[in-house]
């Protein structure tokens, strides 16, 4: 089975590369951010006929988390505890033996910014929240934009942007805190030397340049590791479509996991 993570930068404006990476690719479940879309004008019926239920934490022109299956997710949260007033970032549903969670990190701005304090805060919810559900054997998997880059290898600025946004300690921290709970960075796990950037720059030709970052993850628990058969960051539709179509400055991220008996049998 398939299971993909996508910062798509705002729904309506991706609405055509979306429907198109979905009939492509196919994925069983997918996590999505940066919707900024108020949950009254979310495509359901569009997602509906291209067979995809979803569950979703909307907000106007803002943030916004969502979670798209196959089979009808059941919901879980839709808030992440302690952090409720940050905005929809965070969304747990139960779909094909699994328990995911769509997370849309606080990018933080700059050092400087009262968002960086926040950023750091509300990655220690997540890592406390992460904590108190500590089971190598439950199938969690935490998927979206975590606006860290976990080590130099992830940035195209390497050591150079040690100590900057996105690069600090206190991120990286917090974010090995959260694999420290059980759980598994899949694409590393699977590529341990090559970069996988899944973010560029839309200006001076960043994506060209593969001036990147990995900024999207996946993370599973064990149980889920255990599972991976492969895991790679789609480029392709980072790019423009044949039409035009402007993409997401974010990559798929996807992960192809061995299927269950039980989904065997539905199968």
């Amino acid at each position: 089975m398939l299971l993909a993570t996508w910062n798509v930068n705002g729904i309506r404006a991706r609405a055509e590369r979306l429907a198109a990476w979905l009939d492509d690719r196919k994925p069983d479940v997918v996590c999505l951010q940066e919707l900024k879309i108020a949950e009254e004008n979310f495509p359901h019926l569009e997602l509906r006929a291209a067979g995809y239920h979803v569950v979703l934490a909307g907000q106007q022109s803002w943030n916004g988390v969502a979670i798209l299956a196959r089979e009808e997710p059941e919901l879980v949260m839709r808030a992440l505890p302690g952090a409720e007033e940050t905005g929809a970032r965070f969304i747990v549903a139960k779909a094909f033996d699994l328990e995911v969670a769509s997370i849309y990190v606080p990018n933080g701005k700059t050092l400087t910014h009262a968002d960086y304090t926040l950023k750091l805060q509300w990655l220690e919810s997540l890592a406390a929240h992460v904590e108190s559900r500590r089971d190598e054997n439950a199938p969690l998997v935490l998927g979206g934009d975590f606006n860290v880059c976990r080590t130099d290898l992830d940035s195209y600025g390497g050591a150079r942007f040690k100590g900057h946004i996105f690069h600090t300690d206190e991120e990286r921290a917090l974010l090995e805190r959260i694999l420290g709970a059980g759980l598994v960075d899949l694409y590393r796990q699977k590529h341990p030397t090559l970069p996988g950037y899944t973010w560029w720059d839309y200006r001076a030709g960043a994506f060209h340049k593969n001036n990147g970052m990995r900024l999207d993850l996946l993370l599973g628990a064990a149980s889920v590791a255990a599972r991976v058969k492969d895991v790679y960051v789609d480029r392709e539709y980072r790019k423009k479509s044949d039409d035009g179509a402007v993409p997401s400055d974010h990559a798929p991220v996807v992960v192809d996991l061995q299927s269950t008996s039980r989904q065997l049998e539905s199968g």
